[in-house]
C-alpha cells in the first residue's frame, strides 16, 4: 500500500495530566533520499505523543564541492541495490531525480530559515524534499524554491528576496556548525531524542521505542 505524500507536523500531541514534551532533532540534507524516507515511519511514530520535530540543516556536498550525477554509476548503483528496494517495501512512492548535477542546497536550506521563523519549517521542509525525490524538481533555483514556499503558505516574493539578499545565510551557516558537530562522520538521516541518537534509516518500532523511552524518563531534548 503506498503512504500519502504528506509531512511531518511540527507537533502532534494527545497531552495527559503530568506529561512530558519531548522535541526530536532529526539531521538531514534535501539530496539525500534516506532522510525523505525517514519523514514516514517517524510520522507514525510521533502520532499522538506529545512531541515536537525540529528538521536540522546538513549539508552532504556543501559547494564548491561536485555534486553528483543521477547518470553515474555511485547513484545508479545506490537506487537499484538500497533506495527503491527499501522505498517499495515501505509503500513510499520515489524516484531518483533527473536533475544533473544534482543541486547544492544551501539555498534551500536558507529558505528553511525564512520558514522556520515564520512557523513553516517543516512543512516547506516536507515540500522541498517531495519536490525533488517525487517531481525531479531543481531545488538549487531560487524560482523553484519560492513556488514551493508559495505552495505551503509563504510569501513567494518575500521568500525571493529573502533568498537573492542571502539574508539567511548567517542563520544557515550557524545551523551547519552546530550540525557539523553534532552529525560528525555519521552521516544523514540521524535522530536525536532524548540522550539517543540514532543513525541512519530506523522503522516505526525502533523510533517508538526511543520515544517512549526518552518520555519516560523525562527527557524534553
Amino acid at each position: 500500500m503506498k503512504k500519502e505524500n504528506v509531512p511531518v507536523e511540527t507537533r502532534q500531541t494527545e497531552k495527559g495530566s503530568g506529561s512530558m514534551h519531548l522535541k526530536i532533532k532529526v539531521y538531514s540534507d534535501y539530496v539525500c533520499p534516506f532522510c525523505y524516507l525517514a519523514e514516514f515511519p517517524l510520522q507514525e511514530a510521533i502520532r499522538g505523543k506529545d512531541v515536537d520535530v525540529e528538521w536540522m540543516p546538513f549539508e552532504l556536498r556543501p559547494y564548491p564541492n561536485e555534486t553528483l550525477r543521477p547518470e553515474g554509476n555511485y547513484l545508479q548503483r545506490a537506487w537499484t541495490n538500497s533506495v527503491d528496494p527499501i522505498a517499495r517495501q515501505m509503500g513510499v512512492p520515489i524516484k531518483l531525480p533527473t536533475v544533473s548535477p544534482q543541486p547544492h542546497t544551501h539555498l534551500a536550506f536558507e529558505g528553511f530559515q525564512y520558514a522556520k521563523e515564520r512557523g513553516k519549517g517543516n512543512e516547506y521542509n516536507h515540500r522541498v524534499l517531495a519536490a525533488f525525490f517525487v517531481e525531479s524538481q531543481d531545488i538549487g533555483v531560487i524560482g523553484v524554491l519560492a513556488r514551493l514556499a508559495g505552495e505551503v503558505g509563504l510569501d513567494e516574493k518575500e521568500f525571493e528576496g529573502g533568498l537573492q539578499s542571502r539574508k539567511y545565510r548567517d542563520a544557515h551557516e550557524q545551523a551547519l556548525r552546530h550540525a557539523s558537530v553534532q552529525v560528525g562522520g555519521h552521516g544523514v538521516p540521524m535522530f536525536v531524542i532524548g540522550d539517543q541518537t540514532l543513525t541512519g534509516l530506523q522503522d516505526r518500532e525502533t523510533l517508538e521505542a526511543a520515544i517512549e523511552k526518552a518520555l519516560a524518563a523525562g527527557q524534553e531534548g
